[in-house]
This record gives structure tokens, C-alpha cells and sequence, in this order.
């Protein structure tokens, strides 16, 4: 995430020691994976924070933060967009930056899945797309992701019928990251 961040902000790891005052090796060590931000001191992680203009949270979250299964994932996002506005729930999404923080994380799949949601809700209001994640908006999966039950059910089948009629019923937004998403609001 380190490299992200400092890639992000057009900064250089030396730049970043210099300004910090964090030793120019920890953090190349940090960056290639040799240490991990949690075997930091909080003093160090405090004086990144700083210089990156990011909470210690923010640095600390690939440590703190357990990634849940994406069948828990999606039926959360389904499930906050059910309960909210849709309005409110592109704002928040945009104001939250969860979608640029699943994509630091390289957590493709969560990171795609909020801005097909975004993008799906943007259009049916007839709101401009939000451009800060044109970057994102660049790529997708590189296989399609199947809801669980699809695959179960292609798997039991032992034929691709439902793969074919999943991926047929998607929504462009979700189909366009390679995710065969056809229903984001009708959960339980």
C-alpha cells in the first residue's frame, strides 16, 4: 500500500525519508515487503502519516482489516444500497473512497464491484460518471466472477447454461469488470 500511496502523491521513497525522517532503508523495506507496517513503531508509522497526509488507520488497515469472503462482500453493498437512497449511497461511496482503498489493497474484485455499483446507479438517475477512478474504469478481472450459486449450479449441471444465461442477464456495469452481477437491490 506504501508504494501506492507514495506513486499516488508523485513522491519518491528517498523524498518521502527525507521529509519523514524515516530511514530511507525501512521504508524501501516496507515497500518490498521485507517488513511489514505492523513492525513499526507507531512513532514511524505516525511520521508517514504526516508526510502522506494519511490517517495512521489508513496505513495500518492492510493489517487490521480482515478481507471477507465476496459473497459477504456483495450481499453487504446489496444490502446498504437497499437500505439507503441511491443518492446517498453514491455519495457516501465517493466521500468514503473505498472504492481507490480496495484497489490500494488490490482487492479487485470489492474495488470493481463498488464502482459497478456507483456507475449502475449513476446512469439510471442520469448522473455524469465520477471521473477520479477513470484509472480503474481502464481494467477489469481477467476471469468472469460467477455469483456462488452460478457456479455451483454449472458445476453440478456439468454444463455452462447457467453461466451463459448469468452472464447474458448482467448488468453492463458489472459485465464491463468482467462481473456477472443481474440484480444489486432485490436481497434478504
Amino acid at each position: 500500500m506504501l508504494h501506492s500511496i507514495l506513486k499516488e502523491k508523485s513522491m519518491t521513497i528517498y523524498q518521502c525519508a527525507k521529509l519523514s525522517g524515516v530511514p530511507y532503508t525501512t521504508l524501501s523495506e516496507l515497500i518490498r515487503g521485507k517488513t511489514r507496517m505492523e513492525k513499526c513503531s507507531a512513532e514511524t508509522v505516525y511520521r508517514l502519516s504526516r508526510v502522506l497526509h494519511v490517517s495512521m488507520d489508513y496505513l495500518m488497515q492492510d493489517t487490521i482489516e480482515p478481507r471477507s469472503d465476496f459473497e459477504i462482500f456483495k450481499s453487504n453493498m446489496c444490502h446498504r444500497i437497499k437500505d439507503t437512497d441511491d443518492l446517498d449511497f453514491i455519495i457516501d461511496t465517493l466521500k468514503s473512497n473505498d472504492i481507490r482503498s480496495y484497489w490500494n489493497k488490490k482487492w479487485y474484485p470489492e474495488a470493481f464491484y463498488l464502482l459497478a455499483a456507483v456507475d449502475y446507479l449513476s446512469r439510471i438517475h442520469k448522473i455524469p460518471l465520477c471521473s477520479q477512478y477513470d484509472d480503474i474504469r481502464l481494467y477489469s478481472l481477467k476471469s468472469p466472477l460467477y455469483p456462488r450459486d452460478v457456479q455451483m449450479s454449472s458445476q453440478l449441471d456439468r454444463n455452462s447454461e447457467s453461466k451463459e444465461r448469468c452472464r447474458r442477464d448482467a448488468i453492463p456495469e458489472f459485465s464491463r469488470f468482467n462481473i456477472m452481477e443481474s440484480e444489486i437491490r432485490n436481497v434478504y
